[in-house]
């Protein structure tokens, strides 16, 4: 085997500036109950032993402490309510109010409703934080804005809102984009030159195509996320973009726009098969993530997972500019046996992979 000459911070960077690493780095993306398992099941007690023992890159994550008005139990920073809704081996937390549900004007939502003011997170001891992550990448600041706007206006109403009501979206959207623009601009400053890349993210597709209508993606979305692009870009900072699902139609705008990673890649759903992806995408932008746990983690045999590791260095890793990583959030339905094979055999066959 091998033997390793990078730092996982090293690594990451090698693959984004489109330089050789010495192996293909692996991030890891998981729900709290699945990390618990596999880490009772390795006997390891720390995160770092565990990155370290399956010789994971996962980057750390930047970010202030809040300071702000007491919280209600259970209520976010926006007023919204939130429960534990278990699917069997674990929970997740759900939206369960609305603060705006019922305005239907601008006015009438500025009259009634406080937005969350920057000064309520102090960024003091964030340099203190990274400090014992100094080989790793870090991740800092970035937004989804309109993942919060569904929660403070209902799903259904948020996308019913593009068409009867842009002017309240373009409102909030606004109020939602700077406030995370301020928060990654603070942590810039925070950590000079330390952040490897902010995430600017908005899951704009489903298993078959996109959410929203292209049409609303670059009305409303795109011109805010390229602000946040900017920003990071100005501080030396890469972009990764995060988007669910099937967005391929809408990549052309968002590569244009300024993003450098492109995750998660459920090659799974229409039009993200992997060997066109790479062909179309793949000198653009820097794939990331691609084992698929909507079946191989969660079901497939520990066999059908090394398969799928090596097929996704062989395709999404040809010639550099890839990531190996779960395609979301592991599930506590995988079995620790298939995630340790995702690593263990991204970690055998990524030499041979991480050509430049």
């Amino acid at each position: 085997m091998p033997q390793e000459t990078m730092t996982p911070r090293e690594r990451w960077q090698a693959v984004l500036a489109r330089q050789q690493p010495d192996r293909t780095p692996m991030d890891y993306w998981t729900t709290p109950e699945a990390h618990q398992r596999l880490k009772a099941h390795l006997g390891v007690s720390g995160d770092l032993e565990l990155f370290e023992r399956l010789h994971i890159d996962r980057p750390a994550s930047a970010g202030p402490r809040y300071v702000g008005p007491p919280l209600a139990p259970d209520e976010d920073i926006f007023g919204v309510r939130y429960r534990d809704v278990s699917y069997g081996l674990g929970s997740y937390r759900e939206a369960v109010t609305h603060p705006l549900a019922a305005y239907t004007s601008v006015e009438e939502l500025e009259a009634n409703y406080r937005w969350p003011s920057p000064s309520w997170w102090a960024y003091d001891r964030v340099a203190a934080e990274m400090a014992p992550w100094r080989d790793y990448p870090i991740a800092g600041g970035g937004s989804e804005p309109f993942l919060t706007y569904k929660n403070l206006r209902g799903d259904e109403q948020a996308f019913v809102d593009l068409a009867m009501h842009p002017e309240i979206v373009h409102h909030c959207l606004d109020r939602l984009f700077d406030l995370a623009y301020i928060n990654t601009a603070r942590i810039l400053e925070a950590i000079p030159g330390q952040v490897t890349y902010c995430y600017v993210a908005e899951d704009m597709g489903s298993q078959t195509g996109l959410l929203f209508s292209p049409r609303h993606i670059r009305t409303f979305l795109i011109p805010r996320m390229k602000r946040m692009i900017d920003l990071a870009h100005s501080a030396g900072a890469y972009v990764f973009y995060h988007s669910d699902g099937a967005v391929r139609a809408i990549l052309p705008d968002m590569i244009a726009a300024g993003i450098d990673i492109l995750n998660p890649i459920q090659w799974r759903c229409t039009g993200m098969e992997r060997v066109p992806l790479k062909r179309d995408f793949g000198q653009q932008v820097v794939l990331h993530g691609g084992v698929d746990n909507q079946y191989t983690l969660a079901f497939g045999s520990v066999q059908e997972v090394r398969d799928e590791v090596i097929e996704n260095l062989r395709s999404l890793g040809a010639g550099g500019g890839y990531i190996l990583a779960p395609c979301h959030n592991i599930q506590p339905i995988s079995p620790p046996e298939n995630i340790i094979a995702l690593y263990e055999a991204g970690y055998h066959e990524g030499w041979s992979s991480a050509g430049g």
